[in-house]
């Protein structure tokens, strides 16, 4: 393949800014990539409950070394990636929560809390390219939901972050 005269290599899948992409644009293979990695962080968990360490510093170093592979770019990816995508890592979450015997917080729900924070960024800042997707309706207090046609664009950010701003309102 060509492009502007140059050879261009194709291949099922590329890393970019620490996200998989694959060709048929599915998030698969960024989701198997997230839980072997989380699953390599798991090793050392279990190290730190075998020193019998407080509940709050296994908390800690779960949402310092795990959670933070899992909320890389989360706004982006977790929208559109299957349900057995999402099963995978919330297993690993489980995993973690039978380590500390408390309770941590679901991957849907982080998403919608990493939606909403983004949103009211966009929202703020005038300047910024998407804000005008964020439109108020007459009354003031709910934006302005996004016509979709497809399912795979009502997963997606913007969608989904209005929906968030709107529950949260």
């Amino acid at each position: 393949m060509k492009i502007n005269g140059t050879t261009v290599q194709t291949v099922d899948s590329f890393r970019y800014l620490g996200v998989h992409i694959s060709q048929d644009l599915s998030w698969s293979c960024h989701t198997n990539s997230l839980a072997n990695k989380a699953c390599q962080r798991l090793y050392h968990f279990r190290r730190l409950r075998d020193f019998r360490l407080p509940s709050k510093v296994l908390w800690n170093f779960y949402t310092c070394t795990i959670e933070s592979i899992f909320t890389g770019n989360i706004t982006a990816w977790f929208g559109n990636s299957t349900k057995q995508d999402r099963q995978a890592l919330q297993k690993v979450v489980r995993s973690a929560e039978r380590i500390t015997h408390t309770e941590l917080s679901e991957l849907q729900i982080i998403y919608y809390k990493w939606c909403r924070t983004k949103a009211r960024w966009i929202v703020k800042d005038p300047t910024h390219p998407n804000n005008r997707l964020f439109s108020l309706l007459r009354l003031g207090k709910c934006f302005r939901s996004l016509k979709t046609n497809t399912e795979r664009l009502r997963s997606s950010f913007f969608p989904q972050a209005i929906r968030a701003l709107n529950r949260g309102n």
